[in-house]
């Protein structure tokens, strides 16, 4: 199995960013964290690494659902999706697969609310 929901497109990656945060929204997820991953290994090692943004997204209503069946569920949450530039000016998007990191916790409670998760996730990479 995956671990994650990925797809491919052509777009410059601030744009591609934009693009993805506003595809989330009208999921009803909203971007918690951005982390420039490019940025911080310049600043923390000096090294040159490609354009990547770790996006943390959450879903109000599903986080608080999956919180009322698992107290330890945030140590898995937000959502990560990231945002990659590849060769040729394409960008990968990714984001977890919510069914596949729940697979870990014995909590047969969090099986349909990652099933719905996975589901509002894929539809908004697949928008793209």
């Amino acid at each position: 199995m995956k671990y994650y929901i990925s797809k491919k497109i052509s777009a410059d990656f601030d744009q591609a960013v934009l693009l993805v945060t506003e595809s989330l929204k009208k999921e009803g997820f909203g971007v918690l964290t951005e982390i420039n991953l490019q940025e911080k290994l310049k600043e923390k090692l000096n090294v040159d690494f490609r354009k990547y943004k770790i996006l943390g997204a959450c879903n109000p209503a599903y986080a608080y659902k999956a919180i009322q069946q698992e107290d330890k569920i945030g140590t898995m949450l937000p959502c990560n999706v990231v945002v990659q530039e590849l060769e040729n000016n394409e960008i990968e998007v990714a984001a977890v697969d919510p069914v596949a990191s729940m697979m870990a916790i014995e909590n047969p409670g969090l099986a349909g609310i990652a099933r719905e998760i996975k589901e509002k996730l894929a539809r908004a990479i697949a928008s793209l």
